[in-house]
Parts: C-alpha cells; structure tokens; sequence
C-alpha cells in the first residue's frame, strides 16, 4: 500500500488534475471509466480553478512518496442542509485497486470533520455504474434511491453515448 501525503490542492495544479480526472473517467484504463458511456472531456482546468476559488470548496491532493499527484477529489460545504458534498474524485489509473481511493476517501470524510464539523457526506453517482456503488457501499454509504438528472447539456466538448443516464444519491454519517 502506497504511504500517501494530503494536501488542500494549488492553481498550479489545476492543469493536471483535471487530466486526472479525464483519464480516470474517461480514458481506456481503470475500472472507473465511463468511456462506454459518455464521450466527452469530463471537466476542464477553468473548471477546476474555479472549485479552488470557491470558499465552499476544498480540493484535495494525495501524493506518493515522491510527490507526485496520485488522487483529487473535493469536499464542499452545503450549509443550506449542513451535510458535505463529496466528488471529483479520482485515482491514477494505473494505481487504481491499490488501496489510494480508499485512503483518499477516508481522508476527505476527516476534513469534513475537522473543517467544517460536518458529519454528513453526500455523493452523486451515475446509477448504471453498479460496481462503483458497490464499492462505496462496502465503505459505508447507503443509496437514498433518491434520483437526480444527468446534466446532459453540461458535457465538455462531447456528447452522451446513452440517453438512459442519471445520478443516484449516496449517503454516509462520518
């Protein structure tokens, strides 16, 4: 298991994450692409700068023994409901299945905490991808069934591969 450093994430490295993110998502490797079902660039580096820029909003950044980036994802605070938005979570391809998700997750469940005193985490996921709520549900979340539409007219550059998309919500007290 990879011996991981967290971080709140910087400008400078908005380029990469979000060439993190497109590869975890979008590209041909790891278990979490999506590539079978949207075909579009996931996020942008203006989009993720603007998450920095938000005071709602962390970014956080692990990184391996070297310092090199291996995982992002973002924690906002929703005070209308007081519960913590957890997303834009993503693992090297390569590195996935190798226990970095998991830590990630488990450090951004902390800063919530710790941050904000929040106690309640939510995430969206899209519904046909099965494995990945499994894998959140062997970490503790439980699925509302409360649905929330696909953000079709929000894809980056590309379009949807299937018309039958939408979110499911995930929830866990932390």
């Amino acid at each position: 298991m990879l011996s991981l450093t967290f971080r709140f994430g910087a400008p400078a490295d908005a380029p990469f994450l979000a060439d993190l993110v497109r590869r975890a998502y979008r590209g041909e490797e790891g278990w979490t692409t999506e590539a079978a079902m949207l075909n579009d660039e996931r996020i942008d580096t203006k989009t993720v700068l603007a998450k920095m820029q938000d005071p709602m909003t962390r970014v956080l950044v692990a990184t391996d023994e070297q310092g090199k980036i291996v995982g992002c994802c973002e924690i906002m605070h929703k005070p209308e409901n007081n519960i913590a938005y957890f997303g834009m979570f993503a693992v090297e391809p390569k590195l996935q299945a190798g226990r970095v998700g998991r830590q990630l997750l488990s450090h951004a469940e902390k800063m919530v905490v710790e941050v904000w005193n929040i106690h309640l985490m939510e995430m969206v996921v899209i519904a046909q991808r099965e494995e990945l709520i499994g894998w959140y549900i062997r970490r503790g979340y439980t699925d509302t069934k409360e649905q929330r539409p696909f953000p079709f007219d929000k894809l980056i550059n590309g379009v949807a591969l299937r018309d039958d998309l939408y979110f499911t919500v995930l929830v866990k007290t932390v």
